[in-house]
């Protein structure tokens, strides 16, 4: 939340992070953080804040429905359904602090799609959905990321952060689920 149907960590990071290079401003992890005040004294540019901020709400609204689809395969034992609604309630509070912060820098937040080009068809037992899930996370994880150590000040890394480290610990849960270690290395890229 997932970022992007996408099979490599890598190409989510640069899609999060923008195909022009664009970079999370101070601004843009201030207002994340409720604090306007920092915001207004870094003086970033409003419009690439929007454009990254909305890049990553596209990816926090993919993950709701990914989850949904997920939930409504009827695939999902009830115990593991409820784990897959809790992960999807944090990508809606993921989605509106998102689409908040858009609209605090002038911007129109973007909408969910119609549609999403998700594997539904691969999607035949309660493992294929976990590891489904698990890989839209591990997207995310990789996206944050790579958008954490961007800022100078510290104090306004620690928004992008507590996402990122929302969206480790599903992936993280996802994979034991499936049987693998959850934390398979000492570091994540």
């Amino acid at each position: 939340m997932s970022f992007l149907h996408i099979a490599h960590p890598q190409e989510a990071r640069r899609l999060f992070l923008g195909q022009s290079g664009l970079m999370l401003s101070g601004a843009a992890v201030a207002l994340l953080a409720g604090r306007e005040a920092l915001a207004a004294k870094t003086g970033d540019g409003k419009a690439q804040d929007t454009q990254i901020l909305n890049t990553a709400l596209s990816a926090e609204l993919e993950a709701i429905a990914a989850y949904q689809l997920g939930a409504e395969s009827k695939l999902l034992q009830h115990s593991v359904l409820d784990l897959a609604l809790t992960f999807q309630g944090h990508h809606k509070a993921h989605a509106e602090l998102l689409a908040k912060t858009v609209e605090k820098l002038g911007g129109k937040p973007v909408v969910p799609k119609t549609a999403y080009n998700f594997p539904a068809n691969q999607l035949k037992s309660q493992e294929d959905v976990l590891r489904f899930a698990a890989r839209l996370e591990q997207g995310a994880v990789s996206a944050y990321l790579g958008a954490v150590p961007l800022f100078g000040n510290r104090e306004l890394s620690k928004a992008a952060a507590s996402i990122l480290g929302d969206e480790a610990m599903h992936w993280a849960v996802l994979r034991q689920a499936v049987g693998e270690a959850p934390v398979p290395t000492a570091f994540v890229s």
